[in-house]
């Protein structure tokens, strides 16, 4: 007789917490607001089947790596929309992301050694420091500057090599950079708290005009600003990629970052780095050393809408912009940090502006981190109808607070003809607003201590 091998289950540490999966009660509540279930109406592509996935293998009833599983882990966008609505309180992500993280372990000594150097640079180093983060960001500009992008792609390199879809999802290099040097702007006004500025990876290089703009919208509101070199990636790409491991080294950077600066709290202007920020207790759950430490810092992270709103700006700060605009939830700030209404109170203290509410607005674009890459034909059916929605209400402005959604949305927006639709950060229309009260003589813009100069803060 053949003895049959035991199927490979979940080892420490980062083992998915049963209480978490026992707490599901199997009510399909959760169906309709999950992105994959709603394309594909199967139910392992959903938040109740996924997690009786996960349960079988806890329970040694599935391999670990078995085809249907590993698909599945890779498929969910981790959007969290279904702990929103959850009945029951099931905090999905404390199951799926450790999950991943098994995944990723016990794949890793079967992948080639081409496999494991890719991930181990790309995942790994890339996102570990950010000077390398800021060569590759100019060898990316003059790539997407010099010409040489447009020859590839009218001569069918890039679909030769594969690279293809990567190429269309990746964002378009800052014309300077937003970097991260013990800077300080100060508000002309009595400063009442001061910020640490969270400069972002991808962000500072790709982004760095909404860093810009989060800079002046906050000292206009009477707060410094600070913005600390030691800081670093929020770690949530390497946590959703399985790298939990390197996402705390990571964490570690910016919770000991923040305790340095003396700032009152955490300003992030991202909406996925937001949320990872303030899950940093969950992370080091039961270390030590770390913990304690952990949940005071996440405590202190504001998402940049949600502290602007907590300030209460007064209307006659703003001044008019004439626009329709349309507001699209990231799933990371609607689902996970449940923040819906601050964005749109926002939006309507700006004159002039009409805001309209397009239909699915919180069901997720198919960005998620790095997914559009790792998953492009899911990513590209979200996408297509993310970019309905939008058409539907014939916008000029489409509103957001996370770049993976805007580079999503861009991306949507010009495959269907519509160039002409703006993407914009909300704050970056509450800057722009600000500006236009500045014009009327109602606002002045925020003056920089001399350890801010313009050469200091860019590169």
């Amino acid at each position: 007789m053949i003895e049959q091998a035991s199927p490979r289950t979940f080892s420490a540490p980062d083992v998915p917490p049963p209480d978490v999966f026992d707490r599901c009660v199997r009510c399909g509540l959760c169906l309709p607001t999950c992105p994959t279930y709603v394309e594909t109406l199967v139910e392992t592509s959903g938040p109740r089947g996924r997690i009786a996935l996960i349960k079988a293998v806890a329970e040694q009833r599935l391999d670990l790596l078995s085809p249907g599983f590993v698909h599945q882990m890779s498929e969910c966008l981790d959007c969290r929309a279904c702990e929103a609505v959850c009945p029951s309180g099931v905090e999905y992500g404390k199951i799926l992301e450790p999950a991943r993280t098994q995944i990723v372990r016990a794949q890793t000594p079967h992948r080639s050694w081409w496999a494991r150097l890719r991930r181990a640079v790309l995942i790994g180093k890339l996102f570990g420091s950010m000077r390398l983060m800021r060569g590759a960001a100019r060898c990316l500009k003059l790539y997407q500057r010099s010409g040489l992008r447009e020859l590839m792609r009218r001569a069918g390199i890039l679909r030769a090599l594969g690279v293809a879809d990567m190429d269309a999802v990746a964002p378009r290099i800052s014309d300077r950079f937003f970097i991260p040097r013990d800077q300080r702007f100060a508000s002309r006004t009595a400063p009442k708290a001061t910020a640490f500025l969270h400069a972002g990876c991808i962000m500072h290089v790709a982004f760095a005009t909404w860093n810009e703009a989060t800079v002046r919208v906050l000292n206009a509101a009477g707060v410094d600003v600070v913005v600390p070199r030691d800081q670093g990636c929020c770690g949530a790409i390497t946590i959703h990629a399985g790298e939990m491991a390197q996402g705390r080294e990571l964490a570690k950077r910016n919770i000991a970052a923040f305790e340095r600066s003396g700032a009152d709290v955490y300003v992030i202007n991202a909406a996925g780095c937001g949320s990872a920020l303030k899950e940093y207790g969950q992370l080091f759950h039961e270390d030590a050393q770390w913990e304690d430490r952990a949940r005071a810092f996440s405590t202190r992270v504001r998402d940049v809408l949600e502290y602007l709103d907590e300030l209460e700006l007064p209307d006659r700060m703003f001044g008019t912009l004439h626009g329709v605009v349309t507001y699209q939830d990231a799933c990371h700030l609607a689902h996970a940090q449940r923040i819906t209404a601050a964005p749109r109170r926002l939006l309507g203290k700006i004159p002039g502006l009409e805001v309209r509410e397009m239909g699915e607005s919180s069901l997720c674009c198919g960005s998620a981190g790095i997914y559009n890459v790792t998953e492009p034909e899911m990513a590209q059916r979200l996408q297509r109808r993310k970019t309905e929605r939008i058409l539907e209400v014939e916008p000029e402005i489409v509103a957001t607070a996370n770049p993976g959604c805007a580079l999503q949305m861009r991306g949507g927006l010009d495959r269907a003809g519509a160039k002409q639709i703006a993407v914009k950060h909300v704050v970056e229309l509450l800057d722009e607003s600000l500006r236009a009260a500045a014009g009327a003589g109602a606002y002045k813009s925020p003056t920089r201590t001399p350890s801010a100069t313009a050469s200091s803060s860019v590169g």
